[in-house]
């Protein structure tokens, strides 16, 4: 039992620091994703030594301590999304739909034949953008009625699981589709007119994960990510990032990406909002984003029902504010995630 005790300590100790190495390998990368099921097993490991531990006296309080330390990194890392942070996207005022727009981001997983309740639950949420991940061309046929309520569109359906299907009851223009890193994964970069007649500039992704059945590094995703983040920073209109990152709100990817772009995260303040995977709730992380400029203040955020899918459809509403930009503070970049930025997209 002793050995068992400690050999699983020290076990939640490399996982727990495998993220602080920054090599873009996935064994090291997969490791960004579980922080709240490490958080867990780190809290049943120390309850475990302080109850069952019958060994040194001075082993058990070495590793009573560092499993503190270790609870208390883990905590640092999740504390910006608990409720009791600060907010970094602030609440907005009454309702305007001149200036607001909601967007529903839903991975509808290719496999899945659901797609009338995915049809439901798009219905029921009613947003003004729809972005479907994951989609090809069955999927495609499948959600055509949709031009009935959104007649803006633009399809980019493929068998990859990396097709992208946009819909929208706003006028869109300027719309294109982008392979940015790789030459079968999109992604739509078009400009939404509100009500109002103000212009909101969305890029919707979907890069690809650091898995062994896709690629082994990292490298493509951060790489898409990092180009996203600059055209975000040099667009003159509001901006909206959405989509599957497959990277979670936490990771330091997703932090330099926030750095760099000067974007923020609506979920900073208010919770995790997990997305994935819709069927097993012991292995949940956010994988699924939706990031606005500072022009932007929040309506409502959350996360929809499951369509049979893997992924919980998000929702987000958003409006654009007068005093937003200078009441909201987006992560500053210094030299060396500008460096590192600089280095990650060059690779390739």
């Amino acid at each position: 039992m002793n050995f068992a005790l400690i050999a699983f300590s020290s076990l939640l100790f490399c996982f727990s620091l495998m993220p602080l190495i920054r090599h873009e390998y996935w064994i090291f990368r997969i490791f960004d994703y579980p922080r709240l099921q490490k958080l867990f097993l780190n809290c049943l490991a120390f309850v475990l030594i302080l109850l069952l531990y019958t060994g040194l006296a001075q082993t058990k309080y070495i590793f009573l301590a560092l499993l503190g330390l270790n609870t208390a990194y883990l905590l640092s890392l999740i504390f910006p999304f608990t409720r009791l942070a600060k907010k970094q996207v602030l609440k907005a005022g009454p309702h305007n739909r001149q200036v607001s727009v909601s967007v529903m981001i839903a991975n509808v997983f290719q496999d899945n034949t659901n797609s009338g309740a995915c049809l439901k639950e798009i219905a029921k949420a009613d947003p003004d953008v729809i972005l479907l991940l994951e989609t090809n061309g069955r999927w495609d046929i499948q959600t055509r009625s949709l031009e009935s309520t959104h007649p803006h569109f633009k399809r980019v359906p493929l068998e990859n699981t990396y097709g992208l299907l946009l819909y929208s009851k706003l006028e869109l223009s300027d719309t294109s589709v982008k392979y940015l890193v790789e030459n079968d994964i999109p992604s739509i970069h078009t400009k939404i007119k509100l009500k109002g007649g103000q212009l909101v500039q969305l890029y919707a992704v979907h890069p690809t994960p650091p898995v062994p059945t896709e690629n082994v590094r990292s490298t493509e995703r951060d790489k898409e990510l990092l180009l996203i983040a600059d055209l975000a920073k040099g667009s003159e209109l509001p901006v909206i990032v959405a989509g599957d990152l497959n990277d979670v709100a936490w990771s330091h990817t997703t932090e330099l990406f926030l750095k760099m772009s000067a974007l923020l995260d609506p979920r900073r303040g208010r919770g995790f909002f997990n997305s994935f995977h819709a069927h097993y709730f012991f292995i949940r992380f956010p994988l699924d984003h939706a990031f606005v400029s500072r022009h932007f203040k929040l309506i409502k955020i959350k996360r929809l029902n499951n369509c049979g899918s893997d992924h919980f459809p998000i929702f987000l509403n958003v409006q654009l504010d007068e005093g937003a930009y200078h009441e909201q503070q987006p992560l500053q970049a210094d030299s060396s995630d500008k460096e590192e930025a600089e280095e990650k997209k060059e690779k390739i």
